[in-house]
C-alpha cells in the first residue's frame, strides 16, 4: 500500500469514528452512509459520556452530499432516542428537500424526533425488531405558566405532526391518537410501535433490513 492510499484509508476511518459516515463505491453507484445515533444534540452540549449526533456536523454534510458530483445516493441509518426538537426537525427538513435519492432504515429505535428523521427520506425501512416512540413535545427546566408558553408548544407539535403527515402515509387523526394515548407508557403519554405496526399505519414504507434498503437505493439511483 502506497503512502497516499494509507493516508486515504486512515482519513476514512477517522471520518467514520468522528462523524459516523462512510462512502461506498461500486458498479451500482457511489453511496454515502450517514448514521444518526444516540441523542440529537442541538443548542446545548450533552454530557461527555452521552452518544450524540451533532447537528452542526450533519447539516453541512447534507449540503455537501447534495452538491457533490460524486455521490449518487444517501443511506440514513437511525438508532436514536430523540433529542433536541428543532435540531432534529432541521435535519429532517434538509433530508426531505434533497433531490438525490435518499433511503432511511430504522435499527433498534427511531424514537421521538427520530420519527420525522425516519420518514424524511424518499423511501423508508424498519427492521422487525425496531421500535418507534410517538409522543407530544415535552420540555425541560423552568416553564413560565402563561398561555404563550403552551401556545408555543402547541405550534411546535403542529409543525412536527404536519411534517410526519406530509412525508408518510399515516393518517393525521391516527397520528394524534397515537401521541395522546394514556394507557401505553407508564410515566408518559404516547405510543410505542414495532416495525410491522409502523408499516401497517403508513408511517414507514416497508419492513426490511440493510439488503432491502440498499436494493431500493440502488434502484432509485439507476432510475435517476
Amino acid at each position: 500500500m502506497s503512502e497516499n492510499e494509507k493516508k486515504s484509508s486512515e482519513d476514512k476511518l477517522e471520518e467514520i469514528e468522528r462523524l459516523g459516515v462512510s462512502v461506498t463505491k461500486s458498479g451500482k453507484g457511489t453511496i454515502q452512509c450517514l448514521t444518526i445515533i444516540g441523542q440529537i444534540e442541538g443548542h446545548y452540549l450533552l454530557g461527555d459520556n452521552a452518544k450524540a449526533t451533532k447537528y452542526e456536523h450533519i447539516i453541512p454534510l447534507l449540503c455537501s452530499i447534495e452538491e457533490s458530483g460524486e455521490i449518487d445516493g444517501l443511506l440514513v441509518i437511525l438508532n436514536t432516542v430523540g433529542g433536541d426538537v428543532e435540531a432534529g426537525l432541521a435535519i429532517a427538513e434538509l433530508i426531505a428537500s434533497m433531490k438525490k435519492p435518499t433511503v432511511s432504515i430504522v435499527l433498534g429505535g427511531g424514537h421521538s424526533i427520530g420519527v420525522p428523521l425516519a420518514v424524511a427520506a424518499k423511501r423508508s425501512f424498519i427492521v422487525p425488531s425496531a421500535t418507534m416512540t410517538i409522543h407530544p413535545v415535552r420540555t425541560n427546566g423552568l416553564v413560565v405558566g402563561v398561555p404563550q408558553s403552551f401556545e408555543y408548544l402547541r405550534r411546535m407539535q403542529g409543525r412536527i405532526s404536519d411534517f410526519i403527515a406530509r412525508n408518510s402515509k399515516v393518517e393525521p387523526a391516527k397520528l394524534t391518537e397515537l401521541m395522546m394515548r394514556t394507557d401505553e407508557i407508564a410515566t408518559d403519554v404516547g405510543s410505542i410501535i414495532d416495525g410491522a405496526e409502523a408499516v401497517k399505519l403508513g408511517l414507514i414504507d416497508e419492513v426490511g433490513g440493510l439488503d432491502a434498503a440498499l436494493d431500493a437505493l440502488h434502484g432509485m439511483v439507476k432510475a435517476k
